[in-house]
């Protein structure tokens, strides 16, 4: 990651802002599921500017959305596998991107992030049993699989012609 400068931390505010928006106004929320569109701004914050910012705008967005308008008790858990997902995404999709880079990215971020280790903290924070956890929270990824593979593909088309200029 190149230095910070004035037009990345105003990027990266806007984009903590879109992500606590995305996350706890425009969402479908229930004690163990969530639906929504909150993976877009940690998607266009790593497709810019790569892994670590990924990670930050997502650490951020959540600890904030977290603390300033609360859905249930704070839990690091849930930051901890954002900020992987910002790293994840910058992985593989900063450089380069492609269906095949897509699909992995949204594959990883839903089967193991969100699936795995998401049913884990809310076993954990509610001492619900993992495995029937794992069969509700099933339908979920289900569901933005290809939501996000959808909304993955068409951000970063669109953004391409865009990138030059933000990122400079």
């Amino acid at each position: 990651m190149k230095k910070m400068n004035t037009k990345m931390l105003v990027t990266a505010g806007i984009l903590i802002a879109l992500n606590i928006i995305l996350s706890r106004f425009l969402s479908i929320n229930a004690w163990n599921l969530k639906i929504g569109f909150t993976f877009v701004s940690v998607v266009i914050a790593a497709y810019f500017f790569g892994p670590l910012f990924g990670a930050i705008v997502a650490g951020l967005g959540d600890f904030l959305g977290a603390i300033l308008f609360p859905i249930g008790a704070y839990f690091p858990g849930f930051t901890f596998t954002a900020v992987l997902a910002g790293l994840l995404y910058g992985v593989l999709l900063h450089k380069k991107q492609s269906a095949l880079r897509i699909a992995a990215a949204v594959a990883i971020d839903q089967l193991v992030l969100s699936l795995l280790l998401n049913s884990l903290w809310i076993s954990i924070l509610y001492g619900s049993p993992f495995v029937p956890l794992l069969a509700t929270r099933a339908v979920q990824c289900l569901v933005m699989i290809p939501v996000m593979f959808v909304g993955i593909l068409a951000i970063t088309r669109m953004l391409a012609p865009a990138r030059e200029a933000v990122t400079q």
